[in-house]
């Protein structure tokens, strides 16, 4: 092409490069949005690239909000099967608060109030969730760790940003009754101590002003190697950690249609209720 330009796309290591001629046209574009945006090349090549191809990146997909959870409303609202093609790496229940929801490498697992875990079928119910296609951009190693406060302030050095989401790479709740609220259902949950046991903390860091519809601040699930224990992380303690780390800047709500999600009131400041129902007890 005559009037090409030879781009070269260089993200930060570990990232692959890419190089491609270009129109000296949409080179020019290119430059004035780097200058408008005040990014780089690359995250706008990149972002065109995902929206051009139909992959999401940095992209965080939630069911519902923490606050209907708060009310109690948590019935089926998305399948497994549906939240797994947003995702391969996330959190959350399942319906009636049956057990803790960890998603893992594309799989969907199961920690119920008896200890029992197991991979989710397709078609079981998420009131409530949070997963990303997951694409870390940190890969290091940390500790050793004393306790969750420790772990939670050495990957806040590793965060540039208060101001957008971060996927990071226990408890289990009984099924209550209908309709009540979480920080009840919260009173009676199981909790269990594991020593020596290896496995993979699924963690999201959610900034202050997502309160209204997320769990602000860290929020992990455990899941062991061999996939036998896992649950709600209250505190922990370790040697050496290996640490994931993706910044999400793209977020997705997906809000049921459920009748008791239509219904109910959700104009109430929850974030007491769930610090509460995020606490050992």
């Amino acid at each position: 092409m005559p009037d090409g330009v030879n781009i070269l796309f260089v993200p930060n290591k570990p990232m692959p490069k890419i190089t491609a001629n270009i129109p000296a046209s949409l080179n020019s574009v290119l430059h004035e949005a780097i200058a408008r945006t005040k990014t780089d090349a690359s995250s706008i090549v990149t972002a065109a690239l995902a929206q051009y191809l139909q992959t999401p990146i940095h992209t965080l997909f939630q069911v519902s909000t923490s606050g209907a959870l708060v009310a109690g409303v948590y019935s089926g609202a998305v399948s497994v099967r549906s939240l797994l093609q947003h995702g391969d790496t996330g959190l959350g229940t399942f319906a009636n608060l049956d057990g803790e929801m960890v998603v893992l490498e594309g799989h969907a697992y199961q920690v119920q109030g008896s200890g029992r875990v197991s991979e989710a079928p397709a078609i079981a119910g998420a009131p409530f969730a949070v997963v990303t296609k997951f694409s870390p951009e940190t890969d290091l190693r940390i500790g050793p760790v004393a306790d969750l406060g420790e772990l939670e302030k050495l990957c806040d050095a590793l965060r540039t940003s208060g101001n957008i989401f971060y996927e990071i790479r226990t408890r289990a709740v009984n099924p209550p009754e209908a309709g009540t609220r979480l920080v009840d259902a919260a009173k009676v949950q199981s909790e269990f101590s594991f020593t020596d046991l290896a496995g993979t903390l699924v963690g999201l860091w959610s900034p202050g002003f997502s309160s209204a519809f997320s769990v602000a601040g860290y929020h992990f699930h455990f899941l062991s190697g061999d996939r036998q224990e896992g649950g709600h992380l209250l505190d922990c303690e370790s040697g050496s950690l290996r640490v994931r780390m993706e910044a999400l800047t793209d977020f997705h709500l997906a809000l049921p249609e459920t009748e008791s999600f239509l219904k109910a009131d959700l104009s109430k400041n929850t974030a007491d209720e769930l610090a509460y129902a995020e606490q050992a007890h």
